[in-house]
């Protein structure tokens, strides 16, 4: 079966709005590369959108799992648990920045994760509002997407959306917009759209994930600390993307020395299989009542064995370290680039593994070159790579290779990326 053969397949069968960005189809995959039906090699830089922190089917993970399949794949954790989910909570907890007493509960999903903040923070101080950021994405739930500060594609046509949700500008050097200036419209949502003891939680992401990988300057993170503190609101820190070990911490807040009062965690949590996690103080998310969150698969059996595992392998083979080095090799190299093509590459950033490369024409930060990053992201695959963009307009590749990425396979990687720029602008 050909790769045309099942993509023609899959558009009669699954609805186009589930779209894919390569028509590609994998037939196996392990570490940092996958094989698709036909045969053909791929260097993954986008690892699932940094679910595959330890990469694809690490030996680890695939033992746990399959000894646990050995037992029993699902009984429901709200009905019969099991000792791996009290044993990943209380993992989590300890790893959750901070040093406040913690508790955990399980989900399937980010989405999922970020709408049980809201309800947490609700549940614990009667209010309504929720405040997030220009840019930002939360998920394709109703009240997530009614957070995400994007409109196409997550929000077009799906409206009308959850309300007594505000959005503030967040913080882009890149783009003009100061830790002043994000401070400032929060002051004034204060004044105009909602009172501070109305607002239930502010909700924000310490590094941009769809929005274009721009990190949240530390100081920016303090300060929400500190407005949350002073009026009582829930801090929520969306660690969905930027969790185990991607920014070369555990979590990126930490980069910050912020404990928030509610984080998600889900993507890299798990080594690929569907898991995902709110952790936060212990006063905050004792809120809820018994049986007011949950879910019919959170904290899946075989999730938690893969994620216990994950959390091992992190450990033993240093992976927050090593993803303070991938950052390094991977800024040199792409730095190297923009200095021969500076009308082309605005910029180039990265906390740890996650790495972004913004597109512009004429250098010019103000002008997207959204062109060029769609011609990088459909050329990918014939140069053996895969790649993923994102960005307020489209504009912006980010990279997110395993954190367990062997040197010499990142560098033909990068070789080949350099290949394929080179092949689009001359």
């Amino acid at each position: 079966m050909s790769n045309a053969e099942l993509q023609s397949r899959k558009v009669q069968a699954i609805a186009r709005g589930q779209g894919n960005a390569y028509p590609v189809y994998v037939e196996r995959a392990l570490n940092a590369e996958l094989w698709d039906v036909e045969g053909k090699r791929y260097i993954d830089f986008g690892t699932g959108i940094a679910v595959c922190n330890t990469g694809h089917s690490h030996p680890k993970v695939v033992a746990a799992v399959k000894a646990q399949l050995d037992n029993f794949s699902h009984t429901c954790v709200m009905v019969n648990p099991y000792e791996s989910a009290v044993a990943l909570a209380e993992k989590l907890n300890r790893i959750a920045p901070g040093d406040s007493d913690k508790k955990t509960i399980f989900v399937t999903t980010g989405a999922e994760a970020v709408e049980n903040c809201v309800k947490i923070a609700r549940a614990h101080n009667g209010r309504r509002g929720v405040i997030a950021f220009n840019g930002g994405f939360h998920g394709r739930t109703n009240l997530t997407m009614a957070l995400t500060g994007k409109i196409t594609p997550y929000k077009h046509q799906f409206g009308p959306f959850a309300g007594d949700i505000f959005h503030a500008p967040y913080p882009v050097a890149f783009h003009g917009v100061s830790v002043k200036d994000s401070l400032k419209a929060i002051e004034h949502l204060f004044k105009v759209d909602i009172a501070p003891c109305d607002v239930a939680a502010i909700v924000v992401e310490p590094v941009q994930g769809e929005g274009g990988f721009y990190a949240a300057p530390p100081e920016f993170l303090q300060a929400l600390r500190a407005l949350c503190d002073q009026h009582d609101i829930v801090l929520v820190m969306d660690e969905i993307q930027t969790g185990f070990g991607r920014t070369g911490k555990m979590f990126s807040c930490e980069h910050a020395g912020v404990e928030p009062d509610l984080m998600t965690m889900a993507k890299g949590i798990a080594g690929g299989f569907p898991l995902a996690a709110v952790v936060g103080k212990s006063e905050i998310m004792d809120a809820p009542l018994p049986g007011g969150l949950g879910g019919t698969y959170g904290g899946s059996p075989v999730g938690c064995v893969a994620a216990l595992s994950v959390l091992e392998v992190m450990q033993e083979e240093q992976l927050v370290e090593r993803a303070v080095k991938i950052g390094d090799t991977f800024n040199q190299a792409l730095s190297a680039l923009k200095e021969q093509y500076p009308q082309l590459i605005g910029e180039v950033r990265n906390q740890g593994a996650m790495i972004a490369m913004e597109l512009v024409i004429d250098g010019d930060s103000e002008q997207p070159n959204t062109a060029l990053t769609q011609a990088i992201i459909a050329n990918a695959a014939e140069h053996g790579l895969v790649l993923l963009a994102c960005g307020f307009y489209g504009n912006v590749i980010r990279f997110l290779p395993a954190l367990t990425i062997g040197d010499e396979i990142m560098a033909e990687g990068l070789a080949k990326f350099k290949t394929l720029f080179e092949s689009l602008v001359g």
